[in-house]
């Protein structure tokens, strides 16, 4: 049971977050964009940066994520699809970045990933995660 006591404005100050999405599993290309809507809806801006197999999460087709089929039993237990949370995150303004290298090893063109993502190095990704909470998946 949360601390009764315990108030959002007595939080430290909550800056940005950043989410490194390293691994092309649906378990944690999931979390990530329940992290990222999360983030987003208690106003705190997020980038996503999806690297290696990770990159298959900001494609128009995500089936190329292991275990993909997984989504369905998701939505059917009452929760948030990938679909809707990468809706809801796009929606919100996050920022989402597919690594140059990443789309290379997973053979996906840039012009696979959904609108809005831009592709990027790890260069550009830490210059964004400056002075932001960094999560990896």
């Amino acid at each position: 049971m949360p601390d009764e006591d315990f108030r959002a404005s007595d939080a430290p100050s909550a800056g940005g977050l950043a989410i490194l999405l390293l691994d092309g599993g649906y378990e944690r290309a999931h979390y990530a964009f329940v992290l990222a809507a999360g983030a987003l809806a208690v106003d705190r801006p997020v980038v996503l940066f999806a690297a290696g197999r990770g990159v298959h999460a900001l494609a128009r087709d995500w089936s190329g994520l292991h275990d993909a089929a997984r989504d369905a039993a998701v939505r059917a237990g009452g929760v948030a699809g990938l679909d809707t949370l990468r809706d809801a995150v796009r929606e919100m303004d996050g920022v989402l970045l597919a690594c140059e290298s990443g789309l290379r090893l997973a053979g996906l063109p840039a012009d696979a990933l959904l609108p809005g993502v831009e592709v990027a190095g790890v260069p550009t990704f830490l210059d964004a995660a400056r002075g932001r909470q960094i999560v990896s998946l």
